[in-house]
């Protein structure tokens, strides 16, 4: 037997996991598994400022090679798990190798939906925005003049614009439901970020769905466009959702339901195996929920670190994200589910927005647009279960900080 915690993905929340227990000096021999050629790296910048030549990869590494050898780390690339053997306790890998294991823990993050080949998701030029690869292949694509269709208006499809419009490139946005961010947001950011949008010359097209990539010697050439018109382009980026990497688990018996199914201490099904991050679906507020976020999948691992270090802490979380997209911050803190009234505030500087979002009169959400002090304000008040007043929230005049009172 072993008492080796072997962590099945090298995103955000492996490298968190394994942080948080040699911080909490738990010294027992951990390996973390990553399918990709390269350390643990942060993942927002790669479609932002590395995308955009502003910051180079060795500034995305959690933390340089030598960091993994000083804490008895040991990390694997270029490897991946076949198969969970629970009985026997251990991973069987892509080589035939056998790691044994006292504690599992599956990191395994999510994957971009990809365009069906039937309808040219196979064509050369058609991208999506995940790891370090795809970025490097975007920037060999994103030349100044060029054309992109970008096929999704939620926050992947339109920071994937923003950024091509900084480099000179003529984008399309096509949104096949009524409007941009109708998933994610309400009607009153989508209506504020579309004009942002539109200001810099960006082609927003709602209610509009792809009816095929046209291809020429296997390269995409133009999208015929569900309304029936045809438009020429030099290459497409896909930003239609993520699924999570739940299929390991899956095949090993564990309870899944479009995501790793975890209790309050993210243990799965099987009491020595955990999850955390995007492929991990936890119990919240009385129903069960998946959040794609690093803010989530780093809380997340920690709490399970803290777990397996001995402590029996529940994680409690409280969501927060952010989008940035030209010289615009999109800040949210909560979570929208099911909001059924929203509140537009003016903020103080000019530009600058928040929308609030209630369920059954109860605060819930908020976004701030380029307006740090809603952000701050309302995050406080949902950590600490604060319900707004409803006249000082509405008088654009009134100091925010009132509410904290």
């Amino acid at each position: 037997m072993t008492d080796r915690l072997v962590i099945i993905g090298a995103g955000q929340a492996g490298f968190a996991l394994a942080a948080k227990l040699r911080a909490l000096k738990d010294m027992r021999p951990i390996t973390i598994i990553g399918a990709e050629d390269v350390l643990p790296y942060q993942r927002p910048p790669l479609t932002k400022k590395y995308l955009l030549g502003e910051m180079s990869f060795d500034r995305l590494l959690f933390r340089p090679e030598h960091w993994y050898a000083d804490n008895n780390v040991e990390i694997r690339l270029s490897t991946w798990a076949e198969q969970i053997v629970r009985e026997a306790k251990h991973v069987v890998l892509q080589d035939g190798s056998i790691l044994e294991y006292g504690t599992l823990a599956l990191t395994t993050g999510s994957t971009p939906r990809n365009l069906p080949a039937a309808i040219g998701g196979d064509l050369d030029g058609v991208y999506v925005a995940r790891d370090k690869r795809d970025a490097d292949l975007l920037a060999e694509e994103m030349r100044p003049g060029r054309r992109v269709l970008i096929i999704g208006g939620g926050y992947i499809g339109l920071e994937a614009a923003a950024v091509a419009r900084h480099l000179g490139l003529e984008v399309t946005v096509i949104e096949m439901a009524e409007r941009i961010l109708q998933r994610v947001a309400a009607k009153e950011t989508a209506d504020i970020i579309r004009v942002i949008h539109e200001t810099h010359d960006v082609v927003i097209r709602e209610k509009t769905g792809l009816k095929h990539l046209v291809g020429r010697d296997g390269r995409v050439v133009a999208a015929e466009l569900s309304d029936g018109s045809t438009i020429d382009i030099d290459f497409a980026i896909v930003g239609i959702g993520v699924a999570p990497n739940d299929q390991l688990a899956k095949e090993a018996g564990l309870d899944v339901a479009n995501g790793i199914v975890v209790d309050a201490f993210a243990r799965t099904s099987d009491p020595a195996i955990f999850a955390a991050g995007d492929c991990a679906v936890l119990p919240w507020q009385g129903g069960r929920v998946r959040l794609e976020s690093v803010q989530n999948a780093v809380d997340q691992a920690e709490a399970v670190a803290s777990v397996i270090a001995g402590g029996n802490e529940p994680y409690d979380p409280k969501p927060w994200f952010w989008s940035d997209q030209y010289d615009v911050k999109l800040q949210i803190a909560g979570f929208n589910l099911g909001y059924d009234q929203t509140l537009l505030r003016p903020g103080t500087r000019e530009g600058a927005h928040s929308i609030w979002y209630f369920r059954d009169g109860t605060f819930i959400a908020v976004d701030a647009v380029n307006d740090a002090k809603a952000y701050v304000t309302g995050k406080k008040m949902l950590e600490t279960g604060i319900n707004p007043d409803m006249t000082i929230l509405a008088n654009a005049s009134a100091d925010l900080k009132q509410l904290l009172s």
